[in-house]
């Protein structure tokens, strides 16, 4: 029962978080468009389960994503295994990343456009490495007290250097590829991760210290993709050449 009622004040609150955009259709529709759908019902349907989808998400969050990652973190502290500790968040965010729908979707595009010249696999192992590697670096953060403005000042210095010597090409993708890497999967790990730390360690703020780990792994991402651009464009090939027809002309040109 008691699952029952959680799930259920998840579903008001998804319901509650989606108004607003059932208020701007409705309102384009009849103030804009003077019309109506031609199955509202049907729509109604779809945002019900939307928001069914949303509550099972977010009470799955809180039921595994959130206390599994709090409590590796604290154990790790507590044992004192800190030597075990960065190997773990590298494999965490190298995993999470890996796995990343939105990463996926991302690194299967950047291939179709390029011809097979940037390849999905090898840009999604890019994106997560770099994620892993980012994870050491904000763990490293809570740790020491580092504070997180000069780790994100110094980041997205790097990426913006690299902008221009970075194939013009591949920038747009790059800066994607950081926003993409922050997703469902990702984020709640990675949040969990460095709450659980903040607090494990004395005299750290869950607010101040817990937090910023999400911020950092959109920021190297946009650094790994235009290293890998840049070795792409200068040293790889041009991709598998396009079929032929059997008039000998290049399909692309109409």
């Amino acid at each position: 029962m008691e699952h029952l009622s959680r799930f259920a004040r998840e579903f008001l609150k998804a319901l509650r978080n989606l108004l607003p955009i059932v208020i701007v259709v409705v309102l384009f529709q009849l103030l804009v468009f003077r019309s109506m759908p031609d199955d509202p019902l049907e729509l109604v349907a779809g945002l019900l389960i939307v928001a069914v989808g949303i509550a099972l998400f977010l009470y799955g969050l809180d039921l595994s994503i959130f206390p599994v990652g709090k409590n590796l973190a604290n154990q790790f502290v507590r044992s004192g295994a800190l030597g075990l500790l960065l190997p773990f968040g590298f494999a965490i965010g190298f995993a999470a990343s890996i796995a990343e729908p939105a990463v996926i979707a991302v690194a299967e595009q950047a291939q179709l456009v390029s011809e097979g010249r940037i390849n999905a696999l090898v840009l999604r192992f890019v994106i997560a490495v770099s994620v892993g590697l980012v994870l050491i670096l904000g763990i490293l953060r809570v740790l020491r007290g580092w504070a997180v403005y000069k780790l994100l000042i110094a980041g997205y210095a790097v990426a913006l250097g690299l902008t221009y010597i970075a194939p013009p090409e591949i920038i747009g993708l790059a800066y994607d590829s950081g926003g993409v890497t922050t997703n469902i999967v990702s984020v709640p790990l990675i949040a969990a991760i460095g709450l659980g730390l903040a607090n494990s360690i004395r005299g750290r703020s869950l607010l101040a210290d817990g937090f910023g780990l999400v911020a950092l792994c959109v920021m190297v991402p946009m650094i790994g993709v235009q290293l890998y651009g840049i070795w792409v464009y200068t040293f790889g090939d041009a991709g598998p050449a396009p079929p032929v027809t059997d008039a000998g002309e290049d399909p692309r040109i109409g």
